[in-house]
């Protein structure tokens, strides 16, 4: 089979200190901005509109509406990511921030359920996991580092209703800056960065599927760079014994991805505030969290809620991705609602 390789050349390509230098991938809300999402909250609440009925037409924000279609532009065909900052969560309950968020996301395009539970809004908080030793648990369950990786849609969302005491900031990074480096570098990995993997699917598995999807970490579709990495999971695959065992080509391959990820020359540390909202695309960004301390307090302890979302510029994905978006598709059979009681979050995120 012949594979292309070429650098990329589109406004995704950027490096962590060029962007820490500006600020026009924040979009501060204004006091107009805000009086609409209140506006909006209540035509939901008095129509009894929850997540995940909730929709764009239910949610209402002509104004700002303008402003967030030139977000997904730049979020799809752009430098890939923006945050959202100013929504003043601490002045609405949990159910109604998340309703407001969901809203927000609505405008973007639809949420999709982020497990086999068929969890549509996912809370982001430490349950002691560990997701080494623990083959079904999550990074977001833990407070741990979680390397780089993407989510398995086309935007990710996150809102902080909580910051950590210390530590937890957001990292991200152009993972196509990163694949010209590789090409640049070592032509021979980044072929190998072209050819299929296996990826566990930890335990998420519908009845007659294998315990694994295949996937390249590069894909060339219709003129766009599109890049899956979870090495993780990628590595966790190796449990099952029909899987071809990873070359030590392979894991060099790896090595570069992890080293040029991390390198302060590509990567932004983008820390959180409450009421901020990260959104990134998944097929050009790549996503990492630092370790953090937390408080012994539940009430206080670092809480965002994160949304998958399905955006009209990616209605059509390569032919690799199709397996791993079925288990999607089927979670999406059943949604569920969320809840925002600690206790029964902490027994939500623990099954």
């Amino acid at each position: 089979m012949t594979i292309e390789m070429r650098a990329v050349d589109h406004p995704s390509v950027w490096r962590g200190p060029d962007m820490a230098g500006r600020d026009d991938w924040i979009v501060r809300l204004d006091d107009a901005d805000c009086a609409e999402l209140d506006a909006a909250l209540r035509h939901a609440r008095t129509r009894g509109i929850g997540i995940p009925a909730l929709s764009k037409e239910n949610f209402p924000i002509p104004g700002m509406a303008r402003k967030l279609a030139g977000v997904l532009a730049e979020i799809e065909d752009g430098r890939g990511f923006a945050l959202l900052r100013g929504l003043p969560v601490e002045r609405y309950s949990k159910a109604d921030a998340a309703l407001i968020y969901w809203g927000i996301g609505a405008h973007f395009g639809p949420a999709f359920a982020q497990n086999a539970q068929g969890d549509m809004l996912g809370h982001v908080r430490d349950l002691g996991a560990d997701w080494r030793t623990d083959m079904k648990a999550r990074g977001y369950q833990t407070r741990m580092h979680l390397p780089f990786h993407n989510d398995s849609t086309d935007v990710v969302g996150l809102l902080c209703l909580r910051s950590a005491k210390s530590g937890g900031s957001s990292l991200i990074v152009s993972s196509t800056a990163v694949h010209n480096e590789v090409l640049a570098r070592r032509p021979d990995l980044a072929r190998v960065l072209y050819e299929p993997f296996c990826v566990d699917r930890r335990g998420e598995e519908t009845p007659g599927q294998k315990p694994y999807y295949i996937t390249p970490c590069f894909n060339w579709f219709k003129g766009r760079m599109l890049i899956r990495y979870n090495r993780n999971f990628i590595e966790s695959a190796q449990r099952f014994d029909e899987v071809p065992r990873l070359t030590a080509l392979q894991l060099e391959a790896f090595d570069l991805l992890d080293k040029l990820f991390n390198d302060p020359a590509f990567c932004l540390d983008m820390p959180f505030e409450p009421g901020d909202m990260q959104f990134i695309c998944n097929y050009v960004i790549l996503h990492s969290r630092g370790d953090y301390e937390d408080y012994a307090d539940p009430e206080l302890k670092r809480h965002l809620l994160r949304l998958w979302l399905r955006t009209p510029g990616f209605k059509e994905l390569p032919a690799a991705f199709a397996d791993r978006n079925a288990d999607m598709l089927e979670w999406q059979k059943s949604p569920k609602a969320p809840v925002f009681d600690v206790s029964e979050i902490v027994a939500e995120l623990a099954h």
